[in-house]
């Protein structure tokens, strides 16, 4: 075909209605307006200097523009399988519907996965199981500096910011959480009154200090402490790092900052809102741990930890050597995945930076064992964690509980559209649009968080008494069997074995754990050559 080829019978069609029109049936003129604005859109490509297919292809290319907003539709309703994971599956997408809606959740046939590839996992059961009554499984976060411990549930929602998330997710989310009973993490953009419809929240302070900063974006005691001390406010969490996009900062350009944005995060209308790459207030191991007892007092001693995603290993061992030359300990640590990402990042952040979960867990959880303070400090487990078997893994690894951010969002309707980052969310999940978020009806999302909780922690009591155990507290890695890519099946603590506790201070610990304790200062974040 001439690459002019539409464009030349544009201009034929134009002319032929305008004859037909003039001389024979006026309604020709119809089509002769339609044509004479294809005709003016062909002219405009033909002088256009931005596209070059455009002007090869007057028209034409246009088509292909318009495909290309459609691939993602097409590929996920017409093209991709049950397994496809871009980045949920339609089969674990279909089972946060199911459970949220409290539809049957069962599949017929036998397993689609393919049980024999490398790095198929599965839990082993008990010809003794037990049939648990009861599944509100609860542990108790807070170390022997903590005054108000939280009792937490086995699963939580994880960091999503107001302003990230429409104000009517944000409701629809803690109305679920108080119904189910579980914890709410506010992510950074901080406390907004639809935060506070009777839910737990877990506090999530980041590097812009949003809710508790002073008007130069410096920490501000005085402002942490009136929000800190709020009944609803259980557990303190200080984001050192994100699993979307590790080590980078973010900005939320002055249109998208609301008056609501505004006052929750405590930023001057009409300005860009900058979070920092690094947080202001500490810049050693040491004044990190003296940041977070500073804020435990001033919570009157709620829990206080942080959260990260896992990067240069002897930064989080000189992290541990500052708790034993502090003797100063977080309440917990959060491990986020670099699979996890509500948070719009770069692609090379999103894709290539970062630790991902199971590594990123594990280290962590052997580092703790190593330096004898495992038992301090309470470990949870953040990204992609939507079934009960992602559960169950993360916690036979070492968590002591588990966060989703992306299951609760499915839960209040998103349809994984990906286009969180345009304001143009089409089901009200990931938009400031009113009209857009209209769509979320907060009483009947809030019913399909608490349903969805409720259903995922239920499935995980029945793979817990399958496996003859009472607790999840009491699943161990010997629990989990792992198809390695030698074909060889191995338990997990085979593939990740335990440490012994204490051996990094003693000196037997394993080689590549030895080196990054070596290369750790709890007073520089900077490796050490001595």
């Amino acid at each position: 075909m001439s690459r002019y080829t539409v464009f030349a019978l544009v201009l034929f069609l134009t002319l032929l209605c305008l004859v037909l029109g003039l001389s024979t049936d006026a309604s020709f003129l119809w089509g002769a307006i339609v044509f004479l604005a294809l005709l003016f859109v062909g002219l405009s490509d033909l002088i256009q200097p931005r596209h070059s297919l455009l002007r090869n292809y007057p028209i034409l290319g246009h088509l292909r523009w318009a495909f290309e907003g459609l691939r993602p539709e097409i590929r996920q309703y017409l093209l991709e399988s049950d397994q496809d994971a871009v980045p949920f599956s339609r089969e674990k997408r279909s089972v946060v519907y199911q459970r949220a809606k409290n539809e049957m959740d069962k599949r017929p046939f036998g397993t689609v996965l393919d049980v024999y590839e490398p790095g198929y996992a599965w839990l082993t059961h008990s010809n003794s199981p037990n049939e648990l009554d009861d599944t509100n499984f609860r542990l108790q976060i807070g170390g022997p500096d903590c005054s108000q411990p939280y009792d937490a549930s086995i699963y939580n929602i994880s960091a999503m910011s107001f302003g990230a998330l429409s104000g009517n997710a944000i409701r629809a989310l803690n109305e679920g959480a108080k119904q189910g009973q579980f914890a709410h993490d506010t992510g950074e953009g901080s406390i907004s009154p639809y935060h506070l419809q009777g839910g737990d929240l877990i506090w999530e302070i980041g590097s812009g200090y949003f809710g508790c900063r002073d008007s130069h974006g410096n920490f501000d005691a005085q402002r942490f402490a009136e929000q800190a001390q709020r009944s609803e406010v259980k557990m303190i969490e200080l984001k050192l790092s994100q699993g979307a996009k590790p080590g980078h900062g973010g900005i939320l350009p002055a249109a998208k900052v609301t008056p609501e944005i505004a006052a929750a995060r405590g930023v001057p209308l009409g300005q860009d809102c900058v979070s920092p790459a690094r947080h202001p207030a500490f810049s050693t191991p040491i004044e990190l741990m003296e940041f977070i007892a500073r804020l435990r007092e001033l919570a009157n001693g709620k829990p206080v930890g942080f959260k990260l995603c896992i990067g240069h290993q002897w930064q989080f061992m000189a992290i541990i050597k500052a708790m034993l030359e502090t003797e100063i300990s977080p309440d917990f640590i959060v491990v986020d995945g670099k699979e996890g990402g509500t948070g719009a990042g770069p692609l090379e952040f999103v894709n290539r930076v970062g630790t991902p979960l199971r590594e990123g867990l594990i280290f962590t959880r052997n580092a703790l064992i190593g330096s004898g303070l495992r038992d301090k400090i309470r470990l949870a487990a953040s990204g992609k964690l939507v079934t009960a078997f992602d559960l169950a893994w993360a916690l036979s690894l070492g968590a002591d509980w588990c966060n989703s951010a992306r299951g609760f969002m499915f839960a209040i309707g998103c349809i994984q559209a990906q286009t969180c980052h345009t304001n143009n969310c089409p089901v009200g999940v990931t938009t400031q649009d009113p009209l857009r978020q209209r769509a979320l009806v907060v009483s009947d999302k809030a019913r399909r968080v608490a349903n969805f909780h409720r259903n995922t922690v239920e499935a995980l009591g029945g793979v817990i008494g399958a496996a003859g155990l009472t607790h999840p507290r009491d699943l161990r890695p010997h629990n989990l069997f792992i198809r390695c890519h030698d074909g060889e099946v191995r338990r997990g603590d085979e593939v990740f074995p335990l440490p012994e506790s204490g051996e990094l201070i003693d000196g037997s610990a394993r080689s590549n754990y030895a080196e990054h304790w070596q290369l750790a200062s709890a007073s520089s974040f900077e490796a050490t050559t001595s």
